[in-house]
């Protein structure tokens, strides 16, 4: 049975699951019932951070027009356009054992597609989580049910797994920023054209 988690909760990956080597990361999402006249499409990206808590290079940013990094260890699994369906919208696979050593964290967000120009925020979205699977077996390890109430924020950190002597931790953030996509660039060091 999986772990459920609290905003700000911290907790182990590796340890609590000796010889866990991959993760897959499912987060989803549902749109409010009322319309605004526009599909709602949300992105899962991957930001792979050094120390400073930046990416050493923009190919360190894995979403839909980037599907993996360098060295293969994270790997977008497709962009879901509509969030239709029950489960995971979209997957995010890790393979822990291959995140280069330089990687401290890894930060998983989601943001809304043109939310200022189709006046959407995440105040219209419910059901928000992020789960961990173990990639070997299926297994749901962990998860995070987003509950706060994001009212003009377009985009969100939900949460980021990082090494803390040589163990792979889980931290559930659900923290919300406005300015969409280019803000969380800009904050992870990624260049926007």
């Amino acid at each position: 049975m999986p772990v459920n988690l609290t905003k700000g909760q911290k907790v182990s990956l590796t340890k609590e699951n000796p010889g866990l080597q991959e993760v897959v990361v499912g987060l989803g999402w549902d749109a409010n019932s009322f319309d605004t006249g526009a599909d709602f499409d949300l992105d899962a990206s991957a930001f792979l951070l050094t120390n400073t808590g930046k990416v050493s290079s923009s190919s360190d940013f894995v979403f839909y027009g980037n599907t993996k990094d360098p060295a293969g260890s994270v790997m977008h699994m497709g962009d879901n356009r509509t969030g239709a369906g029950e489960g995971d919208d979209e997957q995010i696979k890790v393979n822990l054992t291959a995140v280069p050593a330089n990687i401290e964290r890894i930060a998983f967000t989601v943001t809304i597609y043109e939310a200022e120009k189709r006046n959407q925020n995440f105040g219209q979205v419910r059901n928000a989580f992020i789960r961990i699977m173990n990639g070997q077996t299926g297994e749901e390890l962990l998860r995070y049910d987003l509950d706060e109430d994001f009212s003009i924020e377009t985009s969100v950190v939900f949460a980021e797994v990082y090494r803390h002597n040589g163990e792979w931790k889980f931290n559930a953030i659900g923290a919300g920023y406005q300015g969409g996509l280019a803000a969380l660039c800009n904050n992870y060091g990624v260049e926007v054209e």
